[in-house]
């Protein structure tokens, strides 16, 4: 469902991500992990048509996500880390105007958007303006908003960053259900608990190189490590920043 094909981007003498060649399958939660400034981010802003490649490209239900920028988001819901909101629009406006711009008629787009303001306890703030919205609240409306229209792909940076425990495992439940009904989940995080429960196989990036990619038990094996993915996440981390030094 997602193919990398030696993405890379380059600013200048700096390579923020190098050649990535990758695939993810249908159905499949793949997590992205990686140190700060190790490139997540550009990777997604190059998937969702934000940043133009340096070079390769990535499709996604084989469309080129630069490219095809438009038919890709209609198969894409995307969250942001730090999700951005017309502050004078209030959480109902903000959901039935993307329903509407995924091309929903207005009824059924406040339908859409009312259903799903429940189902993330954002009810009792509905009327309210966007700029009055905690981090929290802001992270569940832009689960929300990239929920509204059924997308066949997730892309998630840091989704329950800024949750509290409860509204966390909700979301990490919705999008275990999600991938159980063949959506194919892409999220980036800094929670290795969180991705060892919720994701099928993980990459680890580090200094814009892919250094390692399978499931936990194949991570450790090629580590010649044992424990958590995060034991194995700062081993694999370790000894990549080692080399990168020599």
């Amino acid at each position: 469902m997602i193919e990398f094909q030696g993405l890379s981007k380059v600013y200048g003498g700096f390579k923020a991500v190098k050649p990535l060649t990758l695939s993810v399958r249908r159905g499949e939660v793949f997590g992205f992990l990686g140190p700060n400034g190790a490139g997540k981010t550009t990777t997604i802003r190059m998937m969702m048509g934000i940043l133009v490649p340096s070079a390769g490209q990535v499709l996604i239900d084989g469309l080129d996500c630069h490219a095809e920028p438009a038919e890709v988001k209609r198969r894409v819901g995307y969250l942001p880390d730090t999700p951005i909101f017309y502050d004078y629009l209030r959480g109902r406006e903000i959901l039935q105007f993307v329903a509407e711009m995924h091309g929903y008629p207005r009824a059924e787009a406040a339908e859409r958007g009312a259903r799903l303001l429940a189902e993330f306890g954002l009810e009792e703030a509905a009327e309210d303006y966007a700029v009055n919205y905690s981090l929290g609240m802001k992270k569940r409306l832009g689960l929300a908003c990239a929920l509204i229209h059924d997308p066949a792909v997730l892309i998630l940076d840091e989704p329950i960053n800024g949750l509290d425990p409860r509204a966390s495992r909700e979301v990490q439940e919705r999008l275990l259900a999600a991938a159980a009904r063949g959506v194919t989940i892409f999220v980036s995080t800094h929670l290795l608990a969180m991705a060892e429960k919720l994701c099928d196989r993980v990459g680890i990036i580090h200094h814009g190189q892919l250094v390692a990619t399978g499931t936990l038990d194949q991570l450790r094996a090629d580590a010649s490590a044992s424990g958590s993915l995060e034991d194995v996440f700062l081993k694999i981390t370790s000894e990549a920043e080692r080399e990168t030094e020599q």
